[in-house]
């Protein structure tokens, strides 16, 4: 019989049979991608997924790790179908095949229309969205800076669209702006941007791609895109896909252009339009100055003033005959000058008698000032000394050389009862000549010997009484 065993077969054991399965199925299918509705849907306490991939025909066991689960752009959700990206493996223990997905998206535009539109949401709710935050785009930018795809056609088109308009400099920052990875480096090449400094920092950028599916656009709807936009200190113009496509960096960025050639032109105006605006302004200038100079010159003949010839004519001969009379009156302020000079008699003899007498008057000054000064110190000495004897008389310490003592409690005030004094611990007697620590007595104070009886005086004029 075909089914009778051989004696020399090699009889293998469970879970080497399911190690061999394990290889060969996973060396077979080390990447499938299958696309189906979500069935059940578990999210472990670790962040692992556990769900089922089915159609109407069969079921796929499919896990997902934390860290894939993490980067997932959508909740996932029973009844949504999704396209799943991984490997197919076995789980020796149960003798299941089971997909390890690396990544998941839901499949269909109107499953990625509704998370756009979950998404939009939820951004709006926290303000990303709000005309307030919008900056106003510079009007003539040295440096733009182009996020976008080096090899495309959309960088060609906007390198052309400025040249023709207004050459600047263009800073290209390479991207990927379709698949997995283009969220990631249009985020990173917003980010880089934003942290260049000096000359090389552009003034406006601009994130563009040309036209595509919702899909093949994705990568713009995701948040990582969206949020560092927002968070861009540059101003952003968006120019992705064509003028009927919206993703949500439309909504956030600070400007947003129908098509990549668009942007260029929001970003640079036109330089021949600036340099004939500039010439037009000029003439229209000299044409304003020349009417404002005819009207000055008409009103200053009307106003019949006199020439500034007839202005001048009588200050220059007041000026003439002053010059003519300066001369004359010079000399005669020197004879005036001269005669009140002999007048007063000043001599080189006379200021020193002065001199002398001056000199005499200080020395009487100050023979007579040292006793007065004497005097005054003497005065003001005794003064002093009548001062302080009275305030020695006034002192409270001289209250305590004839015996008194000043009592104070443990926080250093007075104590000026005994009922005050029973209730401290320590009191502190200062004399004159220092102080001193004591307790006070317990109980009231005995009380002073009673002072003797004074002998009745004698009545005058009589004898004493013999009782």
């Amino acid at each position: 019989m075909p089914d009778s065993p051989v004696p020399n077969d090699h009889a293998v054991s469970v879970s080497e049979l399911a190690a061999s399965l394990k290889r060969t199925i996973e060396s077979n299918f080390d990447h499938v991608v299958v696309r189906g509705e979500l069935g059940r849907v578990t999210i472990a306490r670790s962040g692992h997924m556990y769900a089922d991939i089915k159609d109407e025909k069969a079921v796929l066991n499919t896990i997902m790790w934390k860290g894939q689960v993490d980067k997932l752009p959508f909740r996932p959700e029973e009844g949504l179908e999704v396209i799943a990206t991984g490997r197919l493996s076995i789980y020796e223990g149960r003798s299941n095949y089971q997909l390890i997905a690396s990544s998941m998206r839901p499949a269909g535009a109107g499953a990625l229309m509704a998370l756009l539109e979950e998404r939009k949401k939820k951004l709006a709710a926290e303000g990303l969205f709000d005309a307030s935050h919008k900056k106003k785009l510079p009007y003539l930018p040295h440096t733009i800076g182009v996020i976008t795809s080096p090899t495309g056609a959309v960088i060609r088109d906007i390198l052309h669209r400025i040249q023709d308009r207004f050459p600047v400099r263009v800073i290209v920052w390479p991207a990927l702006v379709q698949g997995d990875a283009a969220a990631a480096q249009v985020t990173a090449g917003i980010k880089g941007f934003n942290a260049m400094t000096g000359t090389d920092r552009p003034d406006v950028l601009i994130v563009a791609r040309g036209g595509g599916s919702i899909e093949d656009l994705w990568p713009f709807n995701e948040e990582i895109v969206v949020r560092a936009a927002f968070d861009s200190e540059i101003p952003l113009i968006s120019a992705v896909g064509h003028e009927t496509d919206t993703t949500l960096i439309d909504y956030v960025s600070d400007a947003r252009a129908p098509t990549p050639t668009g942007a260029a032109e929001i970003a640079v105006p036109v330089r021949s339009e600036l340099l004939l605006s500039i010439e037009e302004s000029g003439a229209r200038l000299k044409r304003a100055l020349a009417r404002r100079t005819a009207r000055s010159r008409d009103a200053l003949r009307a106003a019949r003033m006199p020439r500034p010839e007839t202005l001048l004519q009588s200050k220059r001969q007041r000026l003439d005959y002053a010059a003519a009379n300066l001369p004359r009156a010079t000399r005669a302020l020197i004879e005036r000058s001269r005669s009140r000079l002999a007048a007063a008699q000043v001599s080189p003899a006379g200021l020193k008698a002065d001199i002398r007498r001056s000199r005499q008057s200080l020395r009487e000054t100050a023979v007579r000032a040292r006793p007065a000064l004497m005097r005054l110190i003497e005065r003001r000495s005794v003064a002093l000394e009548s001062q302080g004897k009275l305030l020695e008389t006034l002192s409270y310490h001289a209250t305590l050389s004839r015996g008194y003592a000043i009592i104070r409690g443990e926080d250093g005030k007075l104590i000026r009862s005994s009922g005050i004094a029973e209730k401290s611990s320590t009191l502190r007697l200062s004399f004159s000549d220092g102080d001193v620590l004591a307790a006070p007595l317990a109980g009231p104070a005995p009380s002073p010997p009673a002072a003797p009886k004074a002998k009745k005086a004698p009545a005058k004029g009589g004898q004493g009484s013999l009782f």
